[in-house]
């Protein structure tokens, strides 16, 4: 049996995935809301593996790293998430990480995110990591694709634009919420065009 791989991503209306300074929004782009929050708790809450790119990585330790016991980057679904087995795709990355039950994989993300489809008893999940996602979309490897759409637009201070050079793909809607009130959450079976 091959376990399911979702591509787990927040976005600005726009199609950002984050923003550069003078940008001012804070993390959530300033919307989460406690529906927001205890959903991504509970989708944290079943068994799965999580499956990062080495710039997501970083970008996670960093933040952990900088952050207070009472900042919105220790959210519980944050902490839940660390918490999970992990297998960080990379060529540059050596263990041991400062992550627990974290594993660099050193090869093509296509290759060991199919060997880990084949081999894993349990749903794969990456939150994020943006180019390493796209050439997985391309390969085939990604079941579905979870967008949590934040009410705004990031025209002057965008970053990280999620989809930009990804191919072209029709996407089946198989979900969607409403979350506090303004937050959209989608989720798409992707089937290359």
């Amino acid at each position: 049996m091959t376990a399911t791989y979702t591509f787990d991503v927040f976005s600005s209306l726009d199609g950002y995935g984050s923003y550069d300074p003078p940008g001012d929004w804070g993390g959530y782009w300033g919307k989460q809301g406690p529906e927001l929050l205890d959903h991504r708790l509970a989708l944290f809450g079943n068994e799965q593996r999580m499956v990062f790119g080495a710039t997501t990585f970083r970008q996670f330790v960093s933040m952990l790293a900088s952050s207070t016991e009472d900042s919105e980057v220790r959210d519980p679904w944050v902490t839940r998430m660390r918490n999970m087995p992990a297998t960080v795709v990379s060529t540059t990355l050596e263990g041991p990480l400062d992550w627990p039950n974290a594993t660099v994989v050193s090869g093509d993300a296509v290759d060991v995110v199919a060997r880990l489809k084949e081999e894993s008893e349990v749903p794969l999940r990456s939150h994020g990591s943006l180019s390493m996602n796209r050439a997985l979309m391309a390969a085939g490897l990604v079941d579905r694709v979870q967008v949590t759409i934040f009410p705004v637009i990031t025209g002057q201070t965008g970053a990280d634009p999620i989809f930009q050079g990804a191919a072209d793909f029709d996407l089946e809607l198989i979900e969607s919420r409403t979350l506090d009130g303004h937050t959209l959450e989608l989720v798409y079976r992707p089937t290359l065009h």
